[in-house]
């Protein structure tokens, strides 16, 4: 798969997420435009959203496709509430919670994201609880468990975790949906990420999204990057 104008099958490209990681929102849609072909959901982080805020959010629906919030919300439960209530609004896709806030803050979140969407009548985003960032491979072995049942009590929609997590995660909330990050091709810097998978594995490991990020947007050809990776994921 070397030609730019080929473009990942919708099976495969409903499953990758572009995480636009740049303060910069021109270069963000430029971007999005370019490795569109190949992913059907663009992640908004920290950065995108400092630097631009919800116009972020919609000047990337413009391009009709699904959009992640990845702010992984993480305060008392009546902030996050009210947080949630504004990206709920927005009509994304996906929000993020940080599950170490517990089932409480959580619960809130969610709410507020289906409080907001009402109000806005959009569709509902669904909720997912980040659980252990694939930076961190010093967590010992409770904490997953124990943000999961978190996650499952205060009714998220689903999880963020490493690949290596998947199978002890649906262990606990079988049909929970799961986004995975930490995804390399074969090869690849792992820059700081130390729990990373291919996209092969992912796809056989159960994982429902990949998130993607450096390894296509500082290749030296993305779309190229990008071509292979849907070549890994189909293989």
């Amino acid at each position: 798969m070397t030609e730019l104008q080929i473009e990942a099958p919708e099976e495969v490209r409903a499953r990758l997420c572009l995480a636009l990681d740049t303060d910069d929102l021109v270069e963000a849609g430029r971007r999005a435009r370019e490795l569109g072909p190949w992913f059907g959901t663009l992640k908004v982080g920290l950065e995108l959203f400092a630097s631009a805020g919800p116009a972020a959010v919609t000047t990337l629906q413009g391009l009709g496709l699904d959009v992640f919030v990845d702010l992984k919300l993480h305060d008392i439960p009546t902030t996050v509430n009210k947080a949630a209530k504004v990206l709920g609004s927005l009509g994304v896709s996906y929000v993020t919670f940080h599950a170490h806030g517990g089932a409480d803050m959580l619960r809130a979140g969610v709410e507020g994201l289906r409080e907001g969407a009402e109000s806005a009548g959009v569709p509902v985003p669904l909720g997912l609880a980040v659980t252990v960032l694939t930076s961190d491979d010093t967590a010992p072995p409770h904490i997953l468990p124990k943000r999961v049942e978190a996650a499952a009590e205060a009714g998220c929609d689903g999880l963020v975790c490493a690949v290596v997590d998947v199978a002890e995660a649906r262990s606990i909330v079988p049909n929970a949906f799961v986004a995975t990050t930490g995804i390399r091709t074969s090869g690849d810097d792992r820059h700081d990420q130390r729990r990373t998978a291919t996209p092969g594995e992912a796809l056989a490991g159960g994982a429902d999204l990949l998130i993607l990020g450096r390894t296509i947007t500082h290749a030296e050809a993305p779309a190229l990057a990008a071509a292979a990776l849907v070549d890994d994921a189909l293989s």
